[in-house]
């Protein structure tokens, strides 16, 4: 059963809950980051533990959420390990997947129905990366080392 690390902040709490359970009938074994409830809180808080058991292996890829997903998203990104995609369509999700390898969905909690996050979620799933001309382009996005400055 594969890991899938989840996180979010207070507006993206209950999308967050709703997709876990989602995610368990689907056969996945999530691992909550956090938040655990509605109040008001930090994003970066969850976010960069959930970027971390990714980056280590310990969950094969992450579910994140807030608001927008734009903060998320940036908390995540700046793991060298992590690529997190912030979608709110099924055709991004896909493409998130077969052209950047994204192993974090981040999702735009206010903006997005629980069926609309569903699709999307099931888009991303059911997307396999392309590699080749792809896989060059993915080599070059970590600072360190990527040859391009």
């Amino acid at each position: 059963m594969e890991k899938v690390a989840f996180c979010s902040d207070h507006a993206g709490y209950e999308l967050k809950q709703y997709l876990i359970e989602y995610m368990k009938q689907k056969g996945y074994e999530p691992v909550d980051f956090g938040t655990y409830s509605t109040e008001s809180c930090d994003y970066p808080d969850f976010a960069h533990p959930a970027a971390e058991a990714v980056e280590s292996g310990e969950c094969a890829f992450g579910i994140a959420m807030c608001g927008s997903g734009n903060g998320i998203s940036m908390t995540l990104n700046k793991h060298q390990g992590i690529r997190a995609a912030l979608c709110w369509t099924p055709e991004l999700a896909r493409l998130a997947k077969e052209h950047n390898d994204a192993n974090i969905l981040s999702l735009p909690a206010r903006f997005i129905t629980k069926d609309e996050a569903k699709a999307i979620v099931d888009a991303y799933l059911n997307a396999k990366f392309e590699g080749g001309r792809h896989q060059r382009r993915i080599d070059k996005i970590p600072v360190k080392g990527c040859g391009c400055r």
